[in-house]
Protein backbone atom coordinates (compact mmCIF):
# COMPACT_ATOMS: atom_id res chain seq x y z
CA UNK A 1 0.00 0.00 0.00
CA UNK A 2 2.89 2.33 0.84
CA UNK A 3 4.64 1.48 -2.24
CA UNK A 4 1.11 2.24 -4.03
CA UNK A 5 1.01 5.56 -2.40
CA UNK A 6 4.71 6.54 -2.81
CA UNK A 7 4.64 5.70 -6.56
CA UNK A 8 1.62 7.78 -7.37
CA UNK A 9 3.18 10.96 -5.31
CA UNK A 10 6.03 10.22 -8.16
CA UNK A 11 3.85 10.08 -10.53
CA UNK A 12 2.30 13.71 -9.56
CA UNK A 13 5.25 14.86 -9.45
CA UNK A 14 6.44 14.23 -12.43
CA UNK A 15 3.07 15.38 -14.10
CA UNK A 16 3.38 18.67 -12.21
CA UNK A 17 6.99 19.33 -13.89
CA UNK A 18 6.53 18.39 -16.59
CA UNK A 19 3.26 20.99 -16.78
CA UNK A 20 5.51 23.51 -15.91
CA UNK A 21 8.07 22.62 -18.46
CA UNK A 22 4.89 23.58 -21.05
CA UNK A 23 3.83 26.52 -19.03
CA UNK A 24 7.26 28.60 -18.87
CA UNK A 25 7.81 29.01 -22.56
CA UNK A 26 4.56 29.92 -23.23
CA UNK A 27 4.65 32.31 -19.96
CA UNK A 28 7.61 33.95 -21.54
CA UNK A 29 6.09 35.02 -24.69
CA UNK A 30 3.43 37.60 -23.49
CA UNK A 31 3.89 40.68 -24.55
CA UNK A 32 4.90 43.28 -22.61
CA UNK A 33 3.74 46.60 -21.98
CA UNK A 34 6.86 48.93 -23.33
CA UNK A 35 7.25 50.87 -25.92
CA UNK A 36 10.28 50.27 -28.23
CA UNK A 37 12.84 52.84 -28.77
CA UNK A 38 14.20 53.66 -32.32
CA UNK A 39 16.95 51.45 -32.48
CA UNK A 40 14.94 48.44 -31.37
CA UNK A 41 12.11 49.43 -34.08
CA UNK A 42 15.00 49.80 -36.57
CA UNK A 43 16.29 46.47 -35.78
CA UNK A 44 12.86 44.80 -35.79
CA UNK A 45 12.20 46.20 -39.55
CA UNK A 46 15.79 45.22 -40.87
CA UNK A 47 15.00 41.61 -39.97
CA UNK A 48 11.84 42.04 -41.32
CA UNK A 49 13.54 42.60 -44.74
CA UNK A 50 12.01 44.50 -47.83
CA UNK A 51 9.04 43.17 -49.98
CA UNK A 52 6.22 41.15 -50.41
CA UNK A 53 7.18 38.96 -47.60
CA UNK A 54 8.13 41.38 -45.30
CA UNK A 55 4.47 41.52 -43.59
CA UNK A 56 3.74 43.63 -40.44
CA UNK A 57 1.81 45.65 -38.46
CA UNK A 58 2.80 48.69 -37.21
CA UNK A 59 1.15 50.45 -34.37
CA UNK A 60 2.62 53.80 -33.85
CA UNK A 61 2.25 55.82 -30.79
CA UNK A 62 -0.54 58.03 -31.58
CA UNK A 63 -2.67 54.81 -31.63
CA UNK A 64 -2.71 54.39 -35.89
CA UNK A 65 -2.48 50.78 -36.99
CA UNK A 66 -1.25 50.25 -40.36
CA UNK A 67 -0.80 46.65 -41.75
CA UNK A 68 1.26 45.57 -45.02
CA UNK A 69 4.65 44.88 -46.37
CA UNK A 70 7.68 46.75 -45.68
CA UNK A 71 8.41 48.36 -49.29
CA UNK A 72 11.83 50.27 -48.58
CA UNK A 73 13.52 51.22 -45.48
CA UNK A 74 15.61 54.63 -44.80
CA UNK A 75 18.11 55.77 -41.96
CA UNK A 76 14.76 57.80 -40.35
CA UNK A 77 11.79 56.31 -41.74
CA UNK A 78 10.32 53.21 -43.83
CA UNK A 79 7.37 52.70 -46.47
CA UNK A 80 5.04 50.51 -45.85
CA UNK A 81 2.11 49.66 -48.25
CA UNK A 82 -1.31 48.20 -47.53
CA UNK A 83 -1.19 44.66 -49.54
CA UNK A 84 -5.13 44.94 -50.97
CA UNK A 85 -4.50 48.76 -51.73
CA UNK A 86 -0.74 49.27 -52.83
CA UNK A 87 -1.60 52.15 -50.75
CA UNK A 88 2.02 53.56 -49.29
CA UNK A 89 2.54 54.99 -45.66
CA UNK A 90 6.02 56.51 -44.85
CA UNK A 91 6.58 56.30 -40.77
CA UNK A 92 8.92 57.69 -39.08
CA UNK A 93 11.21 54.91 -36.79
CA UNK A 94 10.49 57.28 -33.61
CA UNK A 95 6.93 57.42 -33.85
CA UNK A 96 6.37 53.80 -33.64
CA UNK A 97 5.10 51.96 -30.48
CA UNK A 98 5.17 48.60 -31.46
CA UNK A 99 5.90 46.18 -34.69
CA UNK A 100 4.83 42.83 -35.05
CA UNK A 101 5.87 40.51 -37.98
CA UNK A 102 2.97 39.03 -39.76
CA UNK A 103 3.99 35.11 -40.35
CA UNK A 104 1.29 33.58 -40.27
CA UNK A 105 -0.38 32.30 -36.98
CA UNK A 106 -1.15 34.38 -34.55
CA UNK A 107 0.49 34.00 -30.54
CA UNK A 108 -2.74 33.64 -29.07
CA UNK A 109 -4.01 30.68 -31.47
CA UNK A 110 0.34 29.26 -30.70
CA UNK A 111 -0.63 29.30 -27.00
CA UNK A 112 -3.87 27.77 -27.46
CA UNK A 113 -2.32 24.68 -29.22
CA UNK A 114 0.38 24.55 -26.93
CA UNK A 115 -2.48 24.49 -23.58
CA UNK A 116 -4.45 21.87 -25.53
CA UNK A 117 -1.25 19.46 -26.45
CA UNK A 118 -0.55 20.39 -22.43
CA UNK A 119 -4.09 19.19 -21.09
CA UNK A 120 -4.24 16.48 -23.73
CA UNK A 121 -0.85 14.87 -22.30
CA UNK A 122 -1.83 15.65 -19.05
CA UNK A 123 -5.18 13.62 -19.36
CA UNK A 124 -3.56 10.74 -20.85
CA UNK A 125 -1.15 10.44 -18.34
CA UNK A 126 -3.89 9.91 -15.65
CA UNK A 127 -5.98 7.66 -17.68
CA UNK A 128 -2.98 5.79 -18.11
CA UNK A 129 -2.40 5.81 -14.52
CA UNK A 130 -5.45 4.59 -13.91
CA UNK A 131 -5.57 1.94 -15.98
CA UNK A 132 -2.48 0.18 -14.26
CA UNK A 133 -4.11 0.50 -10.60
CA UNK A 134 -6.57 -1.68 -11.56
Amino acid sequence: MLKTHLSRSKLVLSLLVLLCTFAQPLAAQQVDGQAMTVEQVKIKIAKLGVGDKAKATVRTKDGAKTKGYIAQTGDNEFVIRDRKTNAASTIRYEDVAKVEANRGHSTARNIAIGIGIGVGAFVAIILITIAHLD
